[in-house]
């Protein structure tokens, strides 16, 4: 299952969109792995139009790459750009808490 989501394809002439790398670590094509790149991919479709790309890792396939990232638990989201780098563990269901692993969004609003 390994994907590649990216932004309309387009750059601008005067100066490219910044990127985001997003690695979204799976174990098969399980519910809640099936759920996870849903959720990350509306989320990117809604705050980072045009600016992300997303790579379904499945260890599975590749149990090696799981030391890359010390990834521990899955589904597991891995911001590699911009950096620093970013983990965000679960199914990715909590929009906000996402935007806030992501650093799209203030945790203040949590809080409240």
């Amino acid at each position: 299952m390994k994907r590649q989501s990216s932004s309309n394809g387009h750059e601008t002439p005067a100066e490219a969109p910044k990127q985001w790398q997003l690695r979204l670590y799976v174990a098969g094509q399980t519910p809640k792995s099936i759920t996870a790149f849903d959720n990350l991919k509306r989320i990117c479709e809604e705050h980072l139009a045009g600016e992300f790309e997303i790579e379904v890792i499945d260890l599975i396939d590749n149990p090696r790459l799981a030391k890359d990232d010390q990834i521990v638990a899955i589904p597991t989201l891995v911001r590699k750009l911009p950096e620093p780098i970013r983990k965000i563990i679960g199914d990715l269901s909590d929009t906000e808490r996402t935007l806030v692993g992501l650093q799209l969004r203030s945790s203040l609003k949590l809080k409240e």
